[in-house]
């Protein structure tokens, strides 16, 4: 038999701080951790906003061995894990090979990358012998592997914008079909260098001010970096050790659009998001609250649109649908790790978090997109859109316990 799979802990770092709390508390009251950016040089590019973990030192938590060992988006990773797990009650457990780790993650060690680049560029034929293990994008995956003992399943999984989603999804089948007892799963994303940042200059496709999802006049996506991960295990196991319990995954889906590389199609998410109902057994007709995939771009916002109300029908209406990276910026691969946190919260606590920085209702998003103002509501099933460039698509679904 499959078992039904809890949550018992989530850890986050991200621009609002490097907790949950922080990050809850944020979202939750509909604040914006859009600033101008600190971690390239002013003025080197046509946007100047960010969602930067501004308040990240990892001195605080590694040694300088450590440090040197990993990229920021490693670290990221680390922290959040050990948030997870100390809320999960399991920090300092035996996990063993009975535990695994899905991470994911869309670039690997970007700043690492680029310091190594300009240097041989510039001249510099000597490069640093660690630049491969911060770089890897398994790096956030390994060390957490080796800080907590975990010898099961280990690996990452790259989809572009969709990582995390596919992380936690695979994590969940493992855990409810027995393969492993206890999972963490989750992304880490630091995309904050110079040659990185210049590629998404020249898509165009980042907005010079903020990130406006769902609203007539927005003009992109804002970039974010952080970390989002949970601790995954079996709901009755949960219950008999008297852990916490923040809600249930439900339901997986995923497809592919076999369309084009960066230009979305609604047919596709449709299909992800009636594969993931299916898979938790769950009626369309149930669901209250959807974090939507949200970039804040013309193209993608009114094609989420239209897949909801095609999945939805005539209760589309009547659902609350909300991107919170209007407030944590787009965090590339971590996104929906963050976001299946703000989801899981929003179930848990009946706060639903608002799209920020709203400003006109656009025909061709024509849902109830909770603009600005967070609203109070019992929901007991919710969804976590992702879609990815390259059209794949991930999509979980939550139940509140």
């Amino acid at each position: 038999m499959m078992r039904r799979v809890a949550v018992t802990g989530v850890g986050v770092v991200s621009a609002f701080g490097d907790t949950f709390a922080e990050f809850w508390t944020g979202v939750a009251q509909g604040s914006s951790a859009i600033r101008p950016m600190t971690l390239v040089p002013s003025g080197s590019l046509r946007f100047s906003n960010a969602a930067e973990a501004a308040a990240f030192d990892p001195a605080r938590y590694f040694d300088e061995k450590e440090i040197l060992y990993l990229d920021r988006f490693a670290q990221f990773a680390a922290v959040a894990a050990r948030e997870a797990l100390t809320s999960a009650g399991l920090h300092g457990r035996p996990l063993g090979e009975r535990a695994a780790i899905v991470t994911g993650c869309c670039t690997g060690g970007q700043s690492t990358e680029d310091v190594n680049f300009q240097a041989l560029y510039g001249g510099n034929q000597r490069v640093s012998p660690v630049t491969i293990p911060r770089v890897m994008s398994n790096a956030g995956a390994s060390r957490i592997s080796l800080e907590f003992g975990i010898t099961g399943p280990v690996y990452t999984i790259s989809t572009a914008c969709s990582s995390s989603n596919h992380a936690i999804g695979q994590a969940f089948w493992m855990v409810r079909n027995g393969v492993v007892d206890v999972a963490l799963a989750g992304g880490s994303e630091a995309p904050f260098s110079l040659g990185f940042l210049k590629s998404w200059e020249a898509m165009r496709v980042v907005a010079p001010d903020t990130c406006r999802p769902f609203s007539l006049g927005r003009r992109g996506l804002i970039l974010g970096e952080g970390a989002a991960m949970l601790v995954l295990e079996p709901l009755e196991a949960a219950r008999a050790r008297g852990a916490q319990v923040w809600g249930e995954i439900a339901g997986f889906g995923m497809s592919s659009d076999a369309h084009h590389l960066t230009q979305p199609l609604a047919a596709g998410a449709a299909r992800a998001m009636r594969a993931a109902l299916l898979d938790a057994s769950a009626r369309p007709e149930a669901v209250g609250y959807i974090n939507a995939h949200g970039t804040g771009t013309t193209a993608n916002d009114a094609a989420e649109t239209e897949a909801i109300r095609e999945v939805f029908g005539s209760h589309a209406g009547r659902l609350m649908v909300s991107s919170t990276k209007s407030m944590h910026g787009h965090a590339l691969g971590a996104a929906g790790a963050l976001e299946a946190a703000a989801t899981l919260a929003a179930l848990r606590g009946g706060i639903i978090p608002p799209t920020a920085n709203f400003t006109e209702p656009d025909p061709a998003c024509d849902l109830d997109v909770v603009p600005n103002h967070p609203r109070s509501a019992e929901v007991e099933w919710a969804m976590s859109n992702s879609f990815a460039f390259g059209g794949l698509n991930a999509v979980l679904v939550f139940r509140r316990q």
